[in-house]
């Protein structure tokens, strides 16, 4: 896969901007808050329909552009790219209109395919990217919902339904937790009754026990392909000094636990690849139903994909509580390199790369070792502040473009 052509207008800092992109490595360099990051974040955005840099796409729309009141403000992001034989274009609209009398605004987006509007999750997976950038540590030492969130980025560019999927489960979780509440103040006795609303909560059971079986089918195999190269990576990176493996925690476990114990310890490698879908569903149902007074008092689910978890171990030792800063950037670096060769392995086709002020976080080994990987992969796009931190018959041999007040030079 290789992007050709990127288009952009009123996204971020820039009003207008077009670029034609090489088959070889680019190097954007500059001073910082110059705009070399928000190229990477459109390209990926492209691919994942969300930005690395915020959760809120309306500040992507550029700022003066967005100060329209009595008019859409419109961000227009257009890429050309190759995969396979074929040439495509996907296209992506940020909108923010004027609503009501109180000067609100309203966002929505659309989508288009080779000219064609499509839904959000129909389109992504067309076109792949990676990308690694150093705040990315919180997948390893952040909050479990980050870990989560890149499990599903990762899945949903992989896995051609899987998006579609989890906003089915996500729906049929909302539905499912409105009717918990309601049981819970209205009396779960009365509620429960023959016809009434207890009727409606297997409805969203077999919803939920069907999305969600699928979901963590799709984890299982993901988390483990992904450890089967990231450990490989990860033990040429520390030279074999330490061996890492990563820990898919279901929130509802389809293993049978021994001895009736709650769960399994998180240094116990487990293999639940053998499980089947059916069996998954028919186990997450049943454990729904067990739950179900506990769940109705409570008012919410409480398991299920949504409070899966995923941890990184070197050694035994969880990187999230107690790993170095070195540990934790060799183990990301690991993992991103493994998500590129996961993906090709997928799809059949290499990702955009897009590593954005990764070099001066790494040391001279580490960025010798980078450089071989990357070398490896179609496309791959550095953003960077300093030159020297590259090797100079890397940088002879890439294309050097120098971004400075939100203009790129050739």
């Amino acid at each position: 896969m290789r992007l050709t052509h990127l288009s952009l207008t009123n996204f971020r800092k820039y009003t207008r901007l077009d670029l034609d992109f090489p088959s070889r490595a680019v190097l954007l360099t500059g001073a910082n808050a110059q705009g070399k990051t928000t190229v990477l974040e459109a390209i990926y955005f492209l691919a994942a329909f969300t930005s690395f840099q915020t959760n809120t796409d309306r500040q992507l729309i550029n700022f003066i552009e967005a100060e329209k009141k009595d008019a859409p403000a419109v961000a227009r992001l257009v890429a050309d790219y190759h995969r396979g034989n074929r040439k495509h274009r996907i296209e992506a609209r940020l909108i923010l209109e004027p609503v009501g009398v109180l000067n609100g605004q309203r966002l929505r987006k659309e989508v288009l395919l080779d000219g064609v509007k499509k839904n959000v999750n129909d389109v992504i997976g067309k076109f792949n990217a990676v990308v690694f950038v150093p705040q990315m540590s919180q997948i390893i030492e952040g909050a479990p919902e980050d870990r989560r969130r890149y499990l599903n980025l990762a899945l949903a560019q992989s896995t051609p339904a899987y998006a579609r999927v989890l906003g089915d489960y996500n729906q049929a979780l909302t539905q499912r937790n409105a009717l918990l509440k309601m049981l819970g103040e209205r009396g779960a006795a009365l509620s429960l009754s023959k016809g009434g609303s207890g009727d409606q909560l297997e409805v969203w059971d077999d919803a939920l026990a069907s999305h969600g079986a699928q979901i963590i089918a799709w984890r299982i195999e993901a988390v483990q392909q992904i450890q089967r190269l990231a450990s490989r990576v990860h033990f040429e990176l520390t030279h074999g000094t330490e061996t890492l493996r990563l820990s898919y925690i279901p929130a509802y476990d389809p293993l049978p636990q021994p001895n009736g114990q709650l769960g399994l310890k998180m240094d116990t490698e487990v293999d639940r690849s053998s499980l089947t879908l059916n069996e998954i569903e028919n186990g997450f149902r049943t454990r729904l139903r067990e739950l179900r007074a506990d769940e109705i008092a409570r008012g919410v689910t409480t398991i299920g994909p949504h409070r899966d978890e995923l941890r990184f171990i070197a050694d035994k030792v969880d990187l999230g509580d107690y790993g170095s800063r070195g540990q934790i950037r060799t183990a990301l670096l690991a993992l991103k390199l493994a998500e590129v060769n996961w993906m090709k392995e997928r799809t059949g086709e290499w990702p955009v790369i897009l590593l954005d002020e990764v070099m001066a976080e790494l040391d001279l080994q580490r960025r010798a070792d980078l450089l071989k990987y990357v070398g490896e992969s179609e496309q791959v796009l550095f953003t960077t502040t300093d030159l020297n931190l590259f090797a100079p018959e890397f940088v002879e041999q890439a294309e050097v473009w120098r971004v400075g007040g939100g203009k790129i030079e050739k």
